[in-house]
């Protein structure tokens, strides 16, 4: 069972990392363009898509780039705090995984919203792209779910100490 979970973890920080260089890399080449990442037409294919689709002018483009560079920031961020909290975690204590499924939780639409336009314009290599994204965002939850079944299982297996278990702080639940 030690396997499972070192293999777990492994996967969840690989896949964290992965978050952290390649969307942190996407949002620093939006952030440090004059034209926030638009002037890549593969990249921001879904922008254009989007800001067609509501009728987006030049600014609303640029601010709808800009938001989506700053989600994307976000989601490197808060991987890269969860890659520190493994960090933290291998002297003591147990792992904060709801801080990688927050990211998660912003990872899955924003690559459904991306993948959208991708799909109506038959554009198959940025599909595949995004397919990635789903699968690794999902295969880290999977992996946050096995490892907190185990980091349960052996947090049953631990003895419970005589005060804990008659603890009667509620005068009608005394036993007299």
């Amino acid at each position: 069972m030690q396997r499972i979970s070192i293999a777990a973890v492994a996967m969840i920080v690989a896949i964290s990392l992965y978050f952290t260089l390649f969307w942190g890399y996407d949002a620093f080449r939006i952030f440090t363009s004059p034209s926030y990442g638009l002037e890549d037409v593969w990249c921001s294919q879904f922008i254009f898509d989007i800001g067609r689709l509501f009728g987006l002018g030049p600014i609303g483009l640029i601010k709808l780039a800009a938001f989506f560079g700053t989600l994307k920031l976000a989601v490197a961020c808060i991987c890269a705090i969860h890659i520190a909290d493994r960090v933290r975690c291998m002297t003591r204590g147990e792992p904060n995984s709801e801080i990688l499924e927050a990211g998660l939780i912003l990872v899955v639409p924003i690559t459904i919203i991306s993948v959208g336009p991708a799909a109506w314009s038959n554009s198959v290599g940025l599909m595949r792209e995004h397919a990635f994204q789903l699968l690794f965002a999902g295969l880290a939850v999977a992996l946050c779910i096995v490892e907190r079944s185990y980091l349960r299982s052996d947090a049953s297996k631990e003895p419970v100490p005589a005060t804990a278990r008659r603890t009667t702080w509620f005068s009608i639940w005394r036993q007299r």
